[in-house]
């Protein structure tokens, strides 16, 4: 008999937190690669910075309030939040102090082999000191605001990641008191690197000093007549995500407005102090931020790598960047052409960055000024404080069209912005919602309704990205225009939905969450796991930013063990296991580290030889799944069926910039025997579609 496999067991499931370090110590590889150009490598450096930030304030917050609350750790792999926590603090020091070791050790010296130097005061020359000198009187000191600590000065409310030191001193103040401790917080307008003159420069080199060295050198002027002992950097990161319930506001836009302001100040998650702080020092701010010794960090560099982004736009050295390119478009698609024509025709499909995201703007902007266009209906995630596509709404609305959004106010860390466009939208005349209570709108879909020939017709763009133009340069995306009835059907459904709170629409084509797009992705699995059963060939391949959900994963686990071959293609969190003797062994779990932030969400099934394309705007994530609005849409243009498995193919036998996922959790390069082509998919991609300068 054979012995029954549990598929629910534990031991086939990885950490999504420290799944999620992993991604982040991928990252962090990019800067150590030498085939990266030296100034993005340092960007790949603050990438990895900013990551972990958040990683702090979302996922190590919420496992702290869980704590807290006493509410039990539900993932598939059992670990409970202490174990998570603890797991956690050893992987992030780890990551943390290879960080800086990148800093110190391979970047600043190679930035300065190459003229790019940060100096640090020793190095500093007479003539440096004294530009420096008169840099801080006249432009730091004046709006510093140092607090010395006392029974009337008591240890300050923090901001979220703001640049602090924690000064020792010695002697009486003007008032006679011995004051030990001062806190001094520099103000976050205050750039953090600052570059020095030409002319304290040698020729074509560039120069620069931290803000924190700067005010190290000449803190004694901010406490006139007291010996300054020692002055340290530190920083506090904060839980940043907002508490809003849903279900007790009646006006979600006010409720999300006033909690911004509270978004600097929630309970503290980490403390980072420079690494040279004395122990005395390290102790008094851990017990004044009650953190705990394992979420302490002493860093030896700057405590906040991120701002040294601002290296990459301060230093014009066009050999040490990535090369420029334009995108391109499709055949037949260019700005002058009337792209309604163009979409009775013959679908559309733009892959982004590679394609331009500009023919959505010109769509919008055509119904905008099209006397023939009666409506126009969008969903808005994240679209930047300053977007074109919102500008071409507010004219559509201003030109009497009847012009609907659906915008989610709670997209993490945009929420502020999203408030912004809101009232923009309403002061122009446009329908705004928020979604439905205690689901995030994470759809992504546009719907204009034309009259031609005393009909109306419908056009449609769907995309697995969001409405904004600059992301649309970075991140990897699709987006289809069409003009098919059914599909417009069913977009203009899910709005009538969104919008009036009605049942659940009857679908044509898309599959949409959080009603149907679980079960009909199980089902089609389910399909490939028949036909494998049946003797015939069985393929799965899927491209998602996470995989996350259980019974998804069981479901790929069962198909391995039927014999599917499934390419999972995973950017960040995997938790499945892959190649475990007896049921993931026909599971490869690769993950893309490159140029652009891989965001496609796409869906291939051999389906015994009638293939099915699907790409969406969700991740293979419980809260995608089951507690967000999502759309998944059919490829059904055998022409651009074959430009996805084709790209899903390029992925897949990339060895330059792919990682291989081990059952350990841990991720190896691709490998590449001697004598193999290197294969980048996005390299590839870049020649194919857009043109390098």
């Amino acid at each position: 008999m054979e012995t029954q496999i549990d598929l629910n067991s534990s031991d086939l499931y990885l950490n999504r937190e420290l799944s999620l370090l992993e991604f982040n110590w991928r990252v962090l590889q990019q800067a150590l690669d030498p085939s990266v150009p030296l100034l993005e490598r340092l960007n790949y450096l603050c990438i990895s910075s900013t990551n972990l930030d958040e990683f702090f304030e979302v996922r190590v917050a919420g496992l702290i309030q869980q704590i807290e609350i006493g509410d039990p750790y539900l993932e598939a792999d059992q670990i409970s939040a202490q174990e998570a926590l603890r797991l956690i603090s050893i992987r992030a020091h780890e990551l943390v102090d290879e960080q800086y070791s990148v800093l110190n050790n391979e970047l600043l010296p190679l930035l300065e082999q190459e003229g790019i130097k940060v100096l640090p005061r020793p190095m500093w020359t007479s003539e440096h000191s004294a530009w420096l000198e008169q840099y801080f009187r006249d432009e730091i000191q004046p709006i510093l605001s140092p607090i010395g600590l006392d029974s009337s000065h008591p240890f300050p409310r923090l901001l979220n990641k703001s640049l602090n030191f924690i000064v020792s001193m010695d002697g009486k103040d003007a008032f006679g008191r011995n004051i030990g401790f001062a806190i001094l917080q520099a103000p976050r307008a205050l750039p953090r690197v600052i570059q020095l003159p030409p002319e304290l420069c040698e020729p074509g080199q560039y120069h620069f000093v931290f803000l924190s060295s700067i005010i190290h050198a000449f803190a004694d002027d901010l406490f006139f007549g007291m010996k300054i002992k020692g002055c340290y950097q530190f920083r506090v990161t904060r839980n940043s995500d907002l508490a809003i319930d849903t279900e007790e506001t009646s006006d979600l836009l006010a409720t999300i407005a006033d909690e911004l302001t509270h978004r600097n100040y929630g309970d503290e998650v980490r403390l980072e102090i420079a690494h040279n702080c004395p122990e005395e020092m390290v102790n008094f701010l851990r017990d004044q931020c009650a953190m705990h010794q394992d979420n302490v960090y002493l860093v030896n560099g700057p405590v906040n790598l991120s701002r040294l982004q601002a290296l990459h736009s301060m230093v014009e050295r066009s050999d040490l960047k990535f090369k420029p390119f334009t995108q391109g478009r499709p055949n037949g698609l260019t700005s002058e052409v009337e792209i309604f024509g163009l979409l009775k025709q013959k679908d559309v499909l733009l892959h982004h960055p590679f394609q331009s995201f500009t023919p959505v703007i010109d769509l919008i902007k055509q119904a905008a000024s099209d006397s023939s266009v009666l409506a126009i209906k969008q969903t808005l995630y994240r679209t930047g404080a300053v977007s074109p596509i919102v500008d071409a709404l507010v004219a559509a609305a201003h030109g009497g069209k009847e012009v609907t959004v659906v915008i989610e106010l709670r997209a993490r860390f945009d929420e502020e912005a999203n408030v912004a466009l809101a009232s923009k939208l309403q002061q122009a005349g446009a329908h705004v919602v928020y979604g439905i209570v205690g689901y995030k709108t994470h759809a992504k879909m546009l719907l204009i309704l034309r009259r031609e020939n005393n009909k109306l017709r419908r056009y449609v763009h769907l995309g697995t990205g969001n409405y904004h133009r600059s992301t649309s340069r970075i991140y990897t995306d699709y987006g289809l225009l069409t003009s098919d009835k059914q599909i417009g059907e069913d977009v203009n459904n899910l709005f009538i939905q969104l919008t009036s709170l009605g049942k659940i629409p009857k679908m044509h084509k898309l599959m949409h969450a959080p009603f149907n797009l679980h079960q009909g992705l199980l089902d089609k699995i389910n399909r490939e796991i028949a036909h494998a059963e049946a003797g015939k060939n069985a393929h799965i391949i899927v491209k998602v930013n996470a995989l996350v959900e259980p019974e998804m994963i069981n479901a790929f686990y069962r198909a391995s063990i039927a014999g599917v071959k499934v390419d999972l293609i995973v950017r960040g969190i995997c938790t499945l296991k892959p190649g475990v003797a007896g049921v993931s062994e026909n599971i490869q779990v690769r993950g893309i580290i490159g140029r652009f932030l891989e965001h496609t969400r796409v869906f291939y099934f051999e389906n015994g030889g009638d293939f099915e394309v699907w790409a969406g705007s969700a991740d293979l994530m419980k809260r995608n799944l089951l507690r967000r609005v999502e759309t998944c849409f059919p490829i059904e243009s055998k022409r651009l069926q074959k430009r996805i498995i084709d790209d899903l193919n390029l992925y897949l036998t990339d060895n330059t910039q792919a990682w291989v996922l081990s059952a350990d959790g841990r991720y190896r390069r691709a490998p590449r025997n001697e004598g193999d082509a290197m294969i980048s998919a996005q390299n590839t991609l870049l020649e194919q579609l857009a043109k390098t300068n």
